[in-house]
């Protein structure tokens, strides 16, 4: 009879432990997936605070880039503008600022436009020629120019060279200049 009860009690055991084992590991494969989605979801929290803030602001952001969208027109070609009107424009404009400051054009240029971030920009190749006060006068007109002329190359030459400096006279300067303008881009 003993032994028999150990038999039983030894079945009752294995059964119970077959029985248990699979719920065991079922809660250990639970409890390691809420683990797994809990550190997702920590690691979101900051994100989608992020969201939150930037989706609460959305009128404020888009009034804000309206204004850039703005002052950006003031400093660019518009997107309706052909490149070459707008390099034509611009190249007219710096023959009116040279001409007016006492420098006396050789050669202009408007070069073929190249596409980058968003912009077209347009260079211009410009020779000109006359005394440092023109250059000086000529340069503090463009700075002040919208929309904006980029200075991208400046080349200056004493023209003569050294030698034939006189200190009494003022020397001719031979500039060589690359301008670069912006367009918008469709």
């Amino acid at each position: 009879m003993n032994m028999q009860k150990n038999r039983q009690l030894l079945a009752l055991l294995v059964t119970l432990t077959l029985v248990i084992t699979p719920l065991v590991a079922l809660g250990v494969y639970i409890y390691g997936e809420h683990q797994n989605a809990q550190a997702q979801l920590d690691k979101m929290e900051p994100r989608h605070a992020r969201l939150l803030g930037l989706s609460s602001q959305e009128a404020d952001i888009a009034a804000l880039l309206e204004q850039v969208q703005k002052a950006g027109e003031q400093y660019m070609y518009p997107v309706s503008q052909d490149a070459a009107q707008a390099g034509n424009a611009a190249q007219q404009r710096i023959r009116e600022i040279f001409s007016a400051a006492g420098l006396q054009i050789s050669s202009s240029q408007v070069l073929p436009s190249k596409v980058e971030k968003g912009f077209e920009r347009i260079p211009l190749s410009v020779r000109a020629d006359g005394d440092l006060l023109a250059l000086q006068s000529a340069l503090a007109v463009l700075s002040s120019q919208l929309p904006l002329i980029l200075i991208n190359e400046m080349d200056v030459q004493l023209v003569g060279g050294l030698q034939n400096v006189q200190p009494t006279v003022a020397p001719r300067l031979a500039v060589q200049f690359t301008f670069g303008i912006l367009k918008g881009q469709k």
